[in-house]
């Protein structure tokens, strides 16, 4: 079995961001202005207040991590691909 490796990163690598609200740091990744992936660690996950908050299970995301991605983005802290 021949397993393919995952280029996507390569053309829109994870990048780190700060929370505005709670400090947390995560890894960001957009692929448009409407896909985003979030990378969690362990204290990214203990400082986030709305994650703390959700308690243990699902967790839906946060908002205010949410908002500070998207504000990160129209500041060109975090790239965004050009959609084709």
């Amino acid at each position: 079995m021949t397993i393919r490796p995952d280029n996507r990163l390569l053309d829109a690598p994870m990048q780190p961001l700060t929370c505005r609200r709670c400090g947390a740091g995560v890894e960001v990744r957009k692929a448009s202005w409407h896909q985003t992936s979030v990378q969690w660690n362990a204290d990214a996950a203990g400082t986030c207040q709305e994650r703390r908050a959700a308690g243990p299970g699902v967790f839906p995301g946060c908002a205010a991590l949410r908002d500070s991605i998207v504000q990160a983005a129209l500041d060109g802290e975090i790239a965004v691909p050009e959609e084709s």
